[in-house]
């Protein structure tokens, strides 16, 4: 079994069990680490009980598993009598990765995407302003206003003018159009590290934080290896790496044209990865080369980065390697696109990827 440490379950008592809710949060952790494998989970939980006497005589694993059944979250394969999750298990495994990812966020209403400058909006700031001409006469504040009237002009000889306007500023609600790219090819689980269970962990947190707390927002998942393809939330879980190197150039052309069908202005491009485009489709050929920077692919990535700079579609890449060849290639890929690159361990991905959301949905529409 992987090498994994689990701090969710600490019992305050020496005799202290976990209950169900306890082994919920450890089975969740594990089916994201097994790609939504039921029976590999139950498998490594049974391990870990064994090892650190998870549970006592009066609740075991197995009447876990039977909770688990009866409650929804797993169900029986037809046919084969194999093991799955449920939409149930996914939903909780969504939340429980915004709970891991982002636990701290401070509490805000739901669809609040404020913008830095002011306009025309549908909610009132608690900022207020001096008038300047083009602002809408309806945001007056009249109290403020014949407050500044009275220390500029005096009571006797009182006369409200143009400077002694102030107005509520309004906020917009600025919709956000993003399209995750997660890297499957081969290399995230190379050299004894799991890059791909925390970047399928930052993209059920981000999906999760998207649909509950900023529906107006959208959010399409890709994957890409030797081709791109999109996936749907659900599929989140149960996504793995394959044979695959890394074809960066067809990541961002299916990501340029899922954004070409979004209405609204604010458009990004967050790119998860570990590695250098290594690969290229030409017609149904792959050319490759994992040798090494290679000029043919590198121009051809670079190219589409000025694309998504023409059109305004920042690209925000998330680098989950410190070698400095792989930082070289990210630094002159996001000086062509002016946009923003992070080098990531593992831990800190979902910081990161956070805060970079935060900054990009706050745009000027």
């Amino acid at each position: 079994m992987k090498g994994l440490e689990f701090s969710l379950f600490k019992p305050t008592k020496k005799n202290q069990k976990a209950n169900f809710e306890d082994l919920l949060k450890i089975f969740l952790q594990l089916l994201n680490i097994a790609s939504g494998d039921v029976s590999q989970a139950m498998a490594w939980l049974t391990s870990l009980d064994k090892q650190h006497n998870l549970t006592g005589p009066e609740y075991g694993i197995g009447d876990f598993y039977e909770d688990l059944k009866s409650k929804g979250y797993i169900e029986e394969k037809p046919g084969d009598g194999g093991l799955s999750m449920t939409p149930k298990s996914e939903g909780a495994l969504r939340k429980k990765s915004l709970e891991d990812v982002f636990g701290k966020l401070r509490k805000s209403s739901v669809g609040n995407h404020q913008t830095r400058k002011t306009g025309k909006g549908d909610e009132s700031a608690t900022e207020t302003k001096k008038y300047s001409f083009g602002d809408s006469p309806e945001n007056i504040v009249f109290a403020e206003s014949i407050r500044n009237a009275q220390i500029n002009n005096g009571i006797d000889n009182f006369i409200l003018t143009e400077n002694d306007l102030e107005i509520r500023e309004s906020e917009y609600k600025a919709q956000t159009s993003t399209v995750l790219m997660i890297d499957i090819s081969h290399s995230m689980i190379l050299y004894g590290e799991d890059r791909i269970t925390p970047a399928k962990k930052v993209a059920m947190a981000l999906a999760e934080l998207i649909t509950t707390r900023f529906p107006k927002d959208t959010l399409d998942i890709l994957v890409f290896g030797n081709d791109a393809w999109q996936v749907q939330i659900k599929d989140l879980p149960y996504l793995q790496v394959g044979p695959y190197h890394t074809n960066t150039v067809a990541g961002l052309e299916l990501a340029m044209d899922l954004l070409r069908r979004k209405k609204n202005k604010n458009k990004q491009i967050f790119m998860i990865t570990d590695g250098k485009p290594t690969c290229l489709k030409e017609g149904i050929r792959y050319y490759k080369n994992s040798f090494g920077l290679d000029p043919k692919i590198l121009k051809k990535t670079l190219n589409l980065a000025a694309q998504c700079r023409k059109l305004k579609i920042p690209i925000t890449t998330f680098m989950i390697a410190t070698d400095p060849y792989l930082q070289e290639f990210v630094q002159e890929f996001t000086a062509t696109n002016h946009g923003r690159a992070y080098y990531s361990g593992l831990d800190g991905l979902g910081d990161f990827v956070f805060e970079d959301y935060q900054k990009n949905r706050k745009k000027q529409v």
